[in-house]
């Protein structure tokens, strides 16, 4: 085998290529979309049990990814090695199963073994395959056609634009299902907990808030020194002013101090009503905390106050808690 280094330019040309080459696999693949694609994400949504995925090769590794998206956005599947299916693994399909065999000849050995026994459970087959007359294509109940007309390797022997195409039609049906289903933002949140997604998604204010006694409060009344005094207390550089009903009234932070401290000042006779912050911005504690951070940057603020549909005060949070809470 001979070989020799590659100049930059003809290795930024060979990406290129096969950028190109896939890139118009995809258009191809998208044009040529038509009823088979509609029925099989009939079936999916129709079946009560799982989908469950099974490919050989490459296009077994394309199916584990298809399995993984499938669970994530709302559909439970998972993915059975066809090589281990005759050997017990047809057990783990059940009659009201969705099977999604992927084959780009359509004709892998593997698979079409066990079509039969597939059938014989009552489960539902969805082929995608490169060939719409192949054994898989004609056996399945619905065939969603993956086919590219070469691929990416120069040799057209390696298995690139054909696993591209079927990646991203897997990701084209997990969407279409995504959507059917009504799949929200936190429906994703809650097949993710354990992520910095998870996180954003499923923390609201009121589990990051500082509240009861841990929350910064002082009265209208209350002078510059009781207002320092309550914020060196509670440490969040910040307390509310709140009126007799507990309303909202100001905020004071250390930007206000560094402020007020500019101007002659009687650190002793001051009140906090002549240097607060008034109508500060708030925050409801039934939004999500990621919903704190997008207006505290947009704002440039690193506190708020939590606040009731009547204004009246009930926690307060900064920039601290939220990277503490792994929001940021």
């Amino acid at each position: 085998m001979h070989s020799r280094a590659p100049s930059p330019e003809e290795l930024l040309a060979q990406a290129r290529r096969v950028l190109d080459i896939e890139a118009d696999a995809l258009r191809t693949v998208s044009s040529r979309l038509d009823q088979g694609f509609a029925d099989a994400v009939r079936l999916i949504l129709a079946c009560t049990g799982r989908v469950v995925v099974s490919g050989m090769g490459k296009s077994g590794h394309v199916g584990g990814k298809i399995a993984a998206t499938l669970a994530s956005t709302g559909t439970p599947a998972f993915f059975m090695h066809p090589g281990e299916a005759s050997h017990g693994d047809l057990g783990m399909i059940a009659h009201d199963d969705v099977v999604l065999a992927l084959s780009n000849s359509g004709e892998s050995s593997e698979l079409v073994s066990i079509v039969p026994l597939i059938k014989r459970r009552g489960a539902k087959l969805v082929a995608m395959t490169g060939n719409p007359a192949s054994t898989l294509a004609r056996q399945a109940d619905a065939h969603i056609h993956a086919g590219v007309e070469k691929e990416a390797c120069p040799l057209n022997l390696a298995p690139t634009a054909s696993t591209t195409a079927a990646l991203a039609l897997g990701d084209a049906l997990a969407v279409a299902l995504l959507d059917a289903r009504g799949f929200s933002a936190d429906d994703f949140a809650r097949t993710h907990p354990g992520g910095s997604l998870g996180r954003r998604l499923l923390i609201h204010v009121r589990d990051v808030m500082h509240s009861g006694d841990a929350l910064p409060r002082v009265g209208l009344d209350a002078t510059l020194k009781a207002a320092l005094f309550e914020m060196t207390q509670k440490g969040l550089g910040m307390t509310a002013v709140v009126d007799a009903g507990g309303h909202v009234a100001g905020l004071f932070t250390d930007g206000d101090l560094r402020r007020a401290l500019e101007q002659p000042l009687d650190l002793q006779q001051a009140k906090i009503a002549d240097l607060m912050t008034k109508n500060p911005k708030t925050i409801r504690e039934d939004e999500l905390a990621v919903a704190a951070v997008e207006k505290m940057d947009t704002l440039k603020i690193n506190g708020l106050l939590v606040v009731d549909p009547d204004n009246r005060l009930v926690g307060a949070l900064n920039m601290h808690d939220l990277l503490k809470a792994g929001v940021v």
